[in-house]
């Protein structure tokens, strides 16, 4: 009896890591998650039409296609994201070196927090 549940116990801790492995993997993907829009088609409230990829492989596309990426999509559109394509690194800021901290040896200038 004492066999069997350390069995279960085993068998339910290696299951949920690999769930943590599998998402991690999948927040952690290379591509980040992006869509093609017109970028003339901004509403307020609403975001921007959502358009087919061809529009933003092609020069000579009917719409003003650009790539979107992140954000939220409703529907046709999409909102909240950004048309500068997230850098690769810790919380996928475009802007720099990722997450900085002050302390001891925390860095030039840095005030300790």
């Amino acid at each position: 009896m004492a066999n069997t549940r350390a069995r279960l116990r085993s068998t339910t801790v290696v299951l949920g890591g690999m769930g943590l492995l599998a998402a991690a993997l999948t927040a952690c993907s290379s591509d980040p998650d992006k869509r093609c829009v017109d970028r003339d088609s901004y509403r307020m409230g609403q975001g921007y039409k959502v358009v087919s990829d061809k529009n933003c492989k092609s020069a000579k596309a009917p719409v003003n296609g650009s790539w979107y990426y992140g954000g939220k999509r409703k529907g046709s559109w999409a909102s909240g994201g950004s048309f500068t394509k997230p850098g690769k690194g810790s919380g996928g800021s475009s802007g720099g070196g990722g997450v900085h901290r002050g302390g001891f040896g925390g860095g030039k200038g840095g005030s300790g927090g």
